[in-house]
C-alpha cells in the first residue's frame, strides 16, 4: 500500500511521533528515578532477580499479546510498571560504576540513538529485511549468551557486547521506520499505538545504553 504524504498525514504523523518520544522519555525518567532509589535504599541487594525477571517477562508478554484488547489506561500502566521494575534491577549499575561514567555512557547512547532515529525517519529504503535479520541475530545472540554463562569465556562476552550493540542499532532504525510507516494504516487506536512504539524504543535505548556501559565504562575499584 502506497503511503499518502499530504499535509494532514504529515501533521498527524509528527504529532504521534512527538507523543511516542515523550512517552519514551517519561519511561526512561521513571527507570532512572527508581534505579537511584533502589541503589540508595539498598533495594537492589534484597530483591530476588529471578522472580523480578519472570514478572518483567510476563508484563512484556501481556503488553505485546493483548495490546489490541486492553484499554489504553492499562497499556500505559503496563509500560510504566515495566519501566519501574527495570529501574529496580538497574540500581546495581550505581554500585558498579561511578556517576560520571554512567552519565557519559548515557550521553553517548543518546547521541547514537538520535542518529539512528534520524536515519530511520528520513531513509527511503525498505527496512523490513533489516528488522528480520536483526530479530534472528538477536535470538542467536541471546542463545550464545546463555551458553556462555556456563562456559565463562570473557572474549565471547566482549564480542557479544559489540554484536548486540550493532543488533539494537539496526532494530532502532527498523522500529523508527516501522513507526513512521504504520501510523496511518494500523487498526490499533492511536492512544495505544504510541505507547506500544514508546515501549519498543525504550527497550532499544536501554539495551544500547547498557552495551555502551559494558564496553567502555570502568568499574568502581
Amino acid at each position: 500500500m502506497e503511503e499518502s504524504f499530504d499535509g494532514t498525514y504529515i501533521v498527524e504523523n509528527n504529532k504521534m511521533m512527538l507523543r511516542t518520544f515523550s512517552m519514551m522519555f517519561l519511561g526512561l525518567l521513571a527507570t532512572a528515578l527508581v534505579a537511584i532509589y533502589s541503589y540508595q535504599t539498598g533495594m537492589f541487594l534484597k530483591v530476588d532477580y529471578r522472580v523480578l525477571g519472570i514478572i518483567e517477562i510476563v508484563v512484556v508478554l501481556v503488553f505485546s499479546l493483548l495490546l489490541r484488547k486492553l484499554p489504553p489506561a492499562v497499556v500505559t500502566a503496563l509500560f510504566f510498571g515495566y519501566a519501574a521494575l527495570n529501574g529496580v534491577t538497574m540500581g546495581v549499575i550505581f554500585a558498579l560504576f561511578d556517576i560520571g561514567t554512567i552519565g557519559l555512557a548515557f550521553l553517548s547512547a543518546s547521541g547514537l540513538f538520535a542518529g539512528l532515529a534520524m536515519y530511520g525517519y528520513i531513509t527511503k529504503k525498505d527496512m523490513t529485511k533489516l528488522g528480520t535479520i536483526c530479530s534472528v541475530a538477536l535470538i542467536v545472540g541471546l542463545i550464545v549468551s546463555v551458553i556462555n554463562l556456563f562456559l565463562g569465556f570473557a572474549m565471547i562476552d566482549i564480542a557479544l557486547d559489540w554484536i548486540i550493540l550493532a543488533i539494537f542499532a539496526g532494530i532502532t532504525i527498523y522500529d523508527i521506520y516501522r513507526m513512521k510507516s504504520n501510523f496511518e494504516f494500523s487498526n490499533i487506536e492511536s492512544e495505544k499505538l504510541y505507547v506500544y512504539f514508546a515501549m519498543q524504543l525504550y527497550l532499544d535505548f536501554i539495551n544500547i545504553f547498557l552495551r555502551i556501559l559494558s564496553i567502555f565504562a570502568r568499574r568502581r575499584d
